[in-house]
């Protein structure tokens, strides 16, 4: 007996099916509310929408995709001043300001779909297939061209359902995703420190050492709101000097995300003569700890190696409570390999709406996409 597939666009979570969160149970980043901060706290110039992919009635298939519009940004980023750049952001506004992401592009993994085990795998992601192409044409419909369409992020293995059907599309790898892997055995920070190596240990130690005066402080939904401005001016600084940027988050993004996930997003404010000079940001996401946004005073950052003494924070929560890994996601890959994270090579499918751009899609992605130069490390005893 035949199944029909077929599937249902939501612009809001508030339409979302009743049993959405049931194909959401080991991805947070795929229930309604994650996705409840995500529609009401996105970046201004993000457009979400959710998908419902159905086996006759019953859902089956979960999908989050965001619609990235370039002209309400101001910068692309800042650090790398040169004719590269210039000529990046010029392919970038004018062949691929429209970009339409299946999955997430704030994070780092596999946070695009959740299908029913019991689904037929190549039949449903047909039907995402029709849905995607539809969504396009609505956008169309509304003035809203898309450029670029990108299905992201997958392992080696996940990618390969995907390109049977996409076959238009050319896969690409980015940075890799850096996971760190918490040791079984691990029972406190202490026992990471001790299976570092000595030039490890004494990095560990340097860092400490010059963050003695730093007071570390878990921040309530109230404190954020107290610090809003100085949070978002502190995270700006990063975001505006990262290599590539293609969105900024809203003023509001933190406190909501408190206010809305509770005791599964965690804000850690770093505290210097009573004034705030840095935060990070970390998800509860199962077993499985994802690290989010951070900022910080640039100046100070260097002094007291700060970002690596979030980095160890980060390491000491995770171990004292029972994770199993660490998502580090990508940028500063060197720092996060010095603590012992490891690259995960991770692939999308991107495809142009222009057919003699789609020819060159590969020259035109080297563009968008800035190369990064890193050493691997590793901070364990052999």
């Amino acid at each position: 007996m035949s199944t029909t597939y077929s599937f249902q666009i939501y612009n809001s979570v508030s339409l979302l099916p009743l049993e959405w969160n049931s194909l959401a149970a080991k991805n947070i980043f795929l229930t309604r509310e994650y996705l409840e901060v995500l529609e009401n706290s996105s970046p201004v110039n993000m457009i979400c929408h959710f998908i419902g992919i159905f086996n006759d009635k019953k859902l089956a298939g979960i999908v989050v995709t965001q619609f990235l519009f370039a002209e309400k940004l101001d910068s692309f980023g800042d650090r790398d001043q040169c004719l590269k750049t210039s000529v990046r952001n010029f392919a970038f506004k004018n062949f691929a300001s429209h970009v339409l992401f299946v999955g997430n592009n704030m994070l780092t993994g596999q946070n695009a779909f959740s299908f029913d085990p019991a689904v037929q795998q190549s039949k449903a992601i047909q039907t995402l297939h029709k849905a995607i192409n539809q969504l396009k044409k609505d956008l169309k419909e509304s003035g809203k061209k898309v450029h670029i369409t990108s299905i992201k992020d997958f392992t080696e293995s996940e990618i390969e359902p995907l390109q049977a059907e996409f076959k238009n599309n050319y896969t690409f790898s980015t940075q890799p995703n850096m996971i760190f892997e918490i040791n079984k055995n691990w029972k406190s920070e202490h026992d990471y420190i001790d299976a570092l190596s000595k030039k490890y240990r004494d990095q560990y130690k340097r860092a400490r050492k010059k963050a003695e005066a730093i007071e570390k402080q878990k921040m309530s939904l109230t404190e954020i709101k107290k610090y809003e401005d100085v949070i978002y001016d502190l995270y700006f600084h990063v975001a505006k000097n990262a290599p590539f940027n293609t969105f900024f988050l809203a003023r509001n993004h933190f406190s909501f995300f408190k206010e809305i996930m509770k005791e599964n997003f965690l804000f850690y404010g770093y505290f210097l003569d009573g004034n705030l000079i840095g935060f990070n940001t970390l998800i509860k996401n199962g077993t499985v700890m994802d690290t989010y946004f951070l900022g910080y005073d640039e100046t100070i950052q260097r002094e007291k190696m700060l970002y690596l003494n979030m980095l160890y924070d980060m390491i000491a929560y995770s171990i004292n409570q029972g994770f199993s890994e660490i998502v580090f996601a990508r940028t500063a890959l060197e720092i996060k390999s010095s603590v012992g994270a490891k690259p995960q090579k991770m692939y999308g499918l991107i495809t142009h709406s222009n057919a003699l751009i789609n020819h060159n899609i590969a020259k035109l992605f080297n563009y968008l996409e800035p190369k990064t130069e890193w050493k691997e490390r590793n901070p364990f005893k052999e």
